[in-house]
């Protein structure tokens, strides 16, 4: 199956944030967040696997209560329901993978 970024609808998460949910499966979801700089994911859980890519920009990821600095380049995993959230340094792009796919994001 195919899915063309053309195609996939941004939707605003909060304020500088938008996600485009690019391709999904019944197993796995793939989605695009882009943000503004100076912009807080507070921390959170879900029952979801979420491994990610930083495409562009410089966060600062806390997962299980560790603080990490990522750059254009650089990967993450947060396991299923462990506390995780990011604060981006400046603007920054993420795709992110979730397992199982989130139902809020279909």
């Amino acid at each position: 199956m195919i899915f063309y970024n053309k195609e996939a609808t941004r939707v605003k998460v909060i304020s500088g944030v938008t996600r485009k949910t690019l391709a999904q499966s019944q197993i796995l979801m793939l989605c695009e967040f882009t943000f503004d700089a100076h912009v807080t994911i507070p921390i959170h859980t879900h029952p979801h696997e979420q491994v990610g890519y930083v495409v562009k920009g410089h966060v600062e990821m806390t997962i299980n209560g560790k603080k990490y600095e990522l750059n254009e380049g650089d990967s993450y995993f947060a396991p299923s329901n462990i506390p995780h959230g990011v604060y981006t340094l400046v603007e920054s792009k993420i795709i992110d993978s979730f397992s199982p796919p989130r139902e809020d994001y279909r």
